[in-house]
C-alpha cells in the first residue's frame, strides 16, 4: 500500500530482483565516471525527453513512469519542472532504488522486469525509457509492455544507442545486447501497436568524431576484459569533461528545435498509442 510517502514496510516495492543486461556495480561505475548526471549528452537526454512530455501531456498533468529510472536524475527534474506530473520511478536493479528512495519522499520506486511489467492495463499517461531497451534480450516483449501500460492516447519516449556498425568495447562494457538504427527503432514501436510523432538522433554534430572512435575501439574488442573495462571509463570522464562537447550539445539542441537530425549518437523518438 503506497501512503504517499512510502510503500507500507519498504521504501522500495520489489518484484524480481535478479540479474539482468546491467547491475549495481555499473551504476555506481557510471555515476563516478560520468559524473552525477551531468555528462553533456545526458542532459541533453533528459531535456529532450522533458521536452517531449511537457509537449504532449495535456495541461502537463498525468502520471509517468521513468522506466529504467537508475538514480533519479530526470525524476528530479519531473518533481522540480513538472509540479502536476504524477511520476513514478522504476527500474530493473533495486540497488539504486534503495539508494534513491530517502531522497525522493513521495514518489513511488518500483523494481520490476520491464517484459513482465506488474502495472495493469492502461494506466499510465507516459512512459519514459532512456537508454534501456539495449540491455533487453527481448526488446520488442518490453515495447509491448509499455504500449499495453499506456492509456489510449497516451505516449512513450524512447531513446537508445545509435549505430549497429558501431558496437565496441564501451558497449560490451555496459552489457548493451545492441545499438540501433532509427529505421528498427520504429519498426519496433509500431509493432508494438504505438504510432511515432517524432523522431531525431541525439548527438548528431559530434558524431563525426564519434563514429572514428567507435570504429578504432571496434579493434580493440579482442583486449582482456579489464583492460577494456579501463579504457570504457577512461572515455566516460573524457567526454563528460569536454568542452566541445558541451558547446556541440548545447547548440544541437538549439537547433533540433527547427530540424530533424538524421544521424547521432543516439537515436530518440516519441510515440503515441492510438
Amino acid at each position: 500500500v503506497w501512503d504517499g510517502t512510502r510503500f507500507s514496510g519498504a521504501d522500495v516495492l520489489v518484484y524480481s530482483d535478479t540479474d539482468s543486461g546491467w547491475n549495481d556495480e555499473l551504476t555506481l561505475v557510471h555515476e563516478a565516471e560520468g559524473g552525477e548526471g551531468d555528462h553533456p549528452i545526458d542532459v541533453a537526454s533528459r531535456a529532450l525527453a522533458l521536452e517531449s512530455l511537457q509537449r504532449h501531456l495535456p495541461s502537463g498533468r498525468g502520471v509517468v513512469l521513468d522506466a529504467g529510472c537508475s538514480s533519479g536524475f530526470l525524476l528530479r527534474d519531473l518533481v522540480a519542472t513538472m509540479p502536476a506530473v504524477s511520476p513514478i520511478g522504476a527500474d530493473f536493479i533495486a540497488g539504486p532504488l534503495r539508494r534513491l528512495a530517502p531522497r525522493l519522499p513521495g514518489v513511488p520506486l518500483i523494481q520490476f522486469d520491464l517484459r513482465a511489467s506488474p502495472f495493469p492495463d492502461q494506466c499510465l499517461d507516459a512512459v519514459v525509457c532512456l537508454n534501456v531497451l539495449e540491455h533487453i534480450d527481448r526488446d520488442e516483449v518490453a515495447l509491448a509492455e509499455i504500449a499495453r501500460m499506456l492509456r489510449p492516447g497516451g505516449i512513450a519516449y524512447i531513446e537508445v544507442p545509435a549505430g549497429p556498425q558501431y558496437y565496441d568495447i564501451y558497449d560490451e562494457y555496459l552489457m548493451h545486447h545492441r545499438r540501433y538504427t532509427s529505421e528498427e527503432l520504429l519498426r519496433k514501436g509500431a509493432a508494438a501497436g504505438l504510432r511515432v510523432i517524432s523522431h531525431s538522433h541525439l548527438g548528431a554534430l559530434v558524431y563525426p568524431g564519434f563514429a572514428f572512435v567507435k570504429r578504432r575501439n571496434r579493434r580493440l574488442l579482442s583486449l582482456p576484459q579489464a583492460e577494456k573495462a579501463a579504457l570504457a571509463q577512461k572515455m566516460m570522464r573524457e567526454t563528460r569533461r569536454s568542452a566541445v562537447m558541451a558547446f556541440a550539445i548545447r547548440l544541437e539542441l538549439a537547433l533540433g528545435r527547427m530540424i530533424r537530425y538524421p544521424a547521432g549518437i543516439r537515436c530518440v523518438a516519441t510515440f503515441r498509442k492510438p
